[in-house]
């Protein structure tokens, strides 16, 4: 049909009645039967306001707040997305889009950046959006009490001001040309100011949603916010903290809710085979990784660290504990998500041989118990990876002691508390961003310790470089240095797989810079008829 293109358009805006889609269905030779089907098919996948999204999720904690700093998982990212929003977000095709910025640009060598800000936005309590909202918003990861997620993107801000009610200038003390990328950071969500603080106790926010009630770790309801200046389709939506895979999918097929994250691998393709279900994969930047501590023993040795990465099967584990659902890592987290990938770095492979000669190399005893924690909150299947891989390293003389470690509060009793651990990344906007986070020698998040000044040289270069082949380059040899140095095992670039009834609807891509279309289903996602 030469109008289907036209048609689909239409539907998007909301200006194509069906009285007017059939007239001109059937004006252009198209049966009234055909005409009716294509009608129903393509309203289905309209967006279409109203409707109330009931979501089953992992990645919640009874130790949750709605100070955004800690946060570290799905549930509470999605909530401060949803409520708060930020300066920019990051859209599904990579560029970035403007929330409470309306525009922003570096000046020359990118030290400073200017953000103006959107005219007329509100928070839920009805106050104006000001530049100083901002300005207490970002300064609220930094500082030497800071234990933000965030820190790390602030080590080289100088300086935040307001200029006038509606414009924030940044400056830094050396340049950064994806400054602006940064600010999509799930932690940098825009909160109103008070005595010159961001006030994150009251939960007030500018984004197209309001909390009606929230208990940590178990349920949280928001409702659309009246005076939003920002497009949502969903009139409210309800979220579930639902730990266990078994009882997630559960309450999916008992209709208790409309969808999952985090779906049981081994049984997901019986799930997605039920009537009036769905099952949906995408591969973004989630990657699983089991950080060692690198100022501790016994992974301050780099051959004993180089042992334990030969001595794991990726493509078994993949196969086994996975169903396929991914690719083997290769001890870095930048994915082929990113712009930057190196697809000439391969992964370590089971090579009994060199774990041994890494492993005397190393002059640690293999026969002593080296414990590695977990559980299955850090990513579905972590349990039985690390029992698994106990196996496979035990071929080369390494005996690893699996510690299960409770599911709730994993994140604040075992992440960076303990000497190694299972634990995941959903990635971030950039390169520089992911690196600087989790990989820098002055981040708080690095959860490994490590530091490679090499590394933070690159790193530092890389921000400044305009030259792309010569940026890439930096990058390529970023990665490389983080595989055969770093402190991080990433066995796994894991894909999200999300199970859903067929009611809920979204556009064909989504982002995958955090699980559920970057953590905005609740904003970007809507509910057919």
């Amino acid at each position: 049909m030469q109008d289907d293109k036209a048609f689909r358009a239409a539907f998007r805006h909301g200006t194509t009645t069906r009285r007017d889609f059939m007239a001109r269905a059937v004006a252009s030779g198209v049966t009234v039967a055909a005409a009716t089907t294509l009608w129903e098919r393509q309203a289905l996948a309209a967006p279409a306001k109203g409707g109330h999204l009931r979501l089953g999720l992992a990645g919640g904690s009874t130790t949750d707040s709605l100070d955004p700093s800690p946060w570290s998982d799905t549930f509470m990212v999605m909530l401060g997305f949803a409520v708060r929003g930020n300066l920019v977000e990051l859209m599904p095709d990579g560029t970035l889009r403007g929330e409470a910025a309306e525009s922003w640009s570096p000046s020359a060598g990118a030290t400073v950046w200017t953000f103006k800000l959107r005219k007329g936005v509100e928070f839920s309590n009805g106050k104006t959006l000001t530049a100083e909202d901002v300005v207490a918003s970002l300064n609220h990861h930094r500082g030497e009490k800071s234990r933000s997620g965030a820190k790390g993107l602030f080590g080289a801000v100088s300086e935040i001001k307001a200029d006038g009610n509606d414009t924030v200038v940044v400056t830094l003390s050396q340049g950064s040309v994806d400054f602006a990328n940064s600010l999509t950071d799930h932690h940098v969500n825009i909160m109103p100011a008070k005595d010159g603080a961001a006030d994150w106790q009251s939960g007030i926010g500018i984004g197209p949603y309001v909390i009606e009630a929230f208990e940590p770790g178990v349920r949280a309801l928001l409702k659309r916010a009246p005076n939003s200046y920002k497009k949502a389709w969903l009139d409210s939506a309800e979220m579930i903290g639902v730990a266990d895979v078994v009882a997630r999918q559960a309450a999916l097929t008992s209709n208790r809710v409309d969808l999952i994250n985090r779906t049981d691998l081994k049984t997901v393709q019986l799930l997605g085979k039920r009537p009036g279900l769905k099952v949906e994969e995408s591969a973004g930047r989630l990657h699983y990784s089991m950080p060692m501590d690198t100022t501790a023993e016994p992974f301050r040795n780099k051959d004993l660290r180089l042992a334990l990465k030969y001595a794991i099967d990726r493509e078994a584990i993949l196969k086994t504990i996975f169903s396929g659902h991914g690719r083997v890592g290769n001890d870095q987290p930048i994915t082929p998500a990113y712009p930057f990938h190196n697809p000439d770095l391969a992964a370590k492979t089971y090579d009994l041989d060199k774990a041994r000669f890494h492993l005397k190399k190393s002059g640690v005893d293999g026969a002593a118990p080296i414990g590695i924690h977990t559980a299955d909150a850090s990513f579905n299947g972590a349990v039985d990876l690390c029992v698994l891989y106990q196996q496979q390293a035990a071929k080369a003389g390494l005996t690893l002691n699996v510690v299960r470690e409770p599911g709730d509060g994993c994140w604040q009793n075992v992440a960076r508390k303990k000497p190694w651990y299972t634990s995941y990344w959903s990635g971030r906007a950039t390169e520089d961003t992911m690196f600087t986070v989790a990989y820098s020698g002055a981040s708080p998040l690095n959860d490994t310790r490590w530091k490679n000044e090499q590394f933070d040289k690159l790193l530092a270069a890389a921000r400044v470089e305009a030259d792309e082949a010569k940026r890439r380059q930096m990058y390529y040899d970023m990665q490389a240095l983080t595989s055969d140095d770093g402190g991080a095992l990433v066995p796994i670039f894991a894909n999200s797989v999300y199970a859903m009834t067929t009611k809920v609807q979204h556009e064909p891509a989504v982002a995958g810079n955090w699980e559920l279309d970057g953590g905005r289903a609740i904003e970007r996602w809507w509910m057919s008829a």
